[in-house]
């Protein structure tokens, strides 16, 4: 019985998180409202403040929980790695909705007073992670600091992410990631490197 309790609490949250990302990354954090998750779950106020306590700690855990989904292409160890780490997080981008939510509340979330600088922190470590493995190879250049590089990185992809959304709903984003890569690379890796790469490419298209 209670282990029967424990696995319906457990849909229970994650349908709860579905519902408020899907609400999040249509209206923001300021035009959702807990009627509206609530609605969109199928579930009673109960539930909410069981789990989640508030909306501010249901869009933590959106923000937190942003990148459960997400199967990273797996099998190199090159800087080939990272870009297409970021290729397919740009595809993402495109239709995983608690990712894109995530995003939209980590970008947000002054309006909430959320102060979560968390996730930030987790993509660049992933990111540092990929760099010191190419570095393991010989990819990068001598001067090149892979802590500061990977926070470059972030800040990098949060800002292509938001012009993107703005200009084209994100469709351009894969595009716009493989022009964000052309200006950064330089300043990463050698010219033999570069020249064996490939850039993100718009989906559907083969990479150059």
């Amino acid at each position: 019985m209670a282990q029967t309790r424990q696995v319906r609490a457990i849909r229970t949250r994650e349908v709860l998180l579905r519902a408020a990302a899907e609400v999040f990354d249509e209206a923001g954090y300021a035009g959702a409202s807990i009627n509206r998750i609530l609605e969109r779950a199928g579930l009673t106020a109960g539930a909410v403040y069981f789990h989640f306590k508030s909306k501010e700690g249901l869009a933590r855990a959106v923000i937190l929980e942003q990148a459960v989904d997400l199967r990273f292409p797996q099998g190199r160890t090159d800087l080939q790695q990272l870009l297409d780490m970021t290729g397919y997080l740009a595809v993402e981008m495109q239709h995983n909705t608690l990712l894109r939510a995530g995003v939209r509340l980590a970008v947000e979330q002054e309006v909430a007073g959320l102060e979560e600088y968390a996730i930030y922190e987790w993509w660049a470590e992933r990111f540092r992670e990929e760099l010191l493995v190419a570095r393991d190879g010989g990819e990068l250049l001598p001067g090149v600091d892979e802590a500061a590089f990977a926070q470059l990185l972030v800040a990098a992809y949060t800002g292509t992410q938001i012009m993107s959304q703005v200009s084209t709903n994100r469709a351009d984003l894969p595009a716009r990631i493989a022009g964000m890569w052309r200006c950064l690379l330089p300043a990463l890796a050698p010219g033999h490197v570069i020249a064996h790469l490939r850039l993100p490419q718009p989906t559907g298209q083969d990479s150059a």
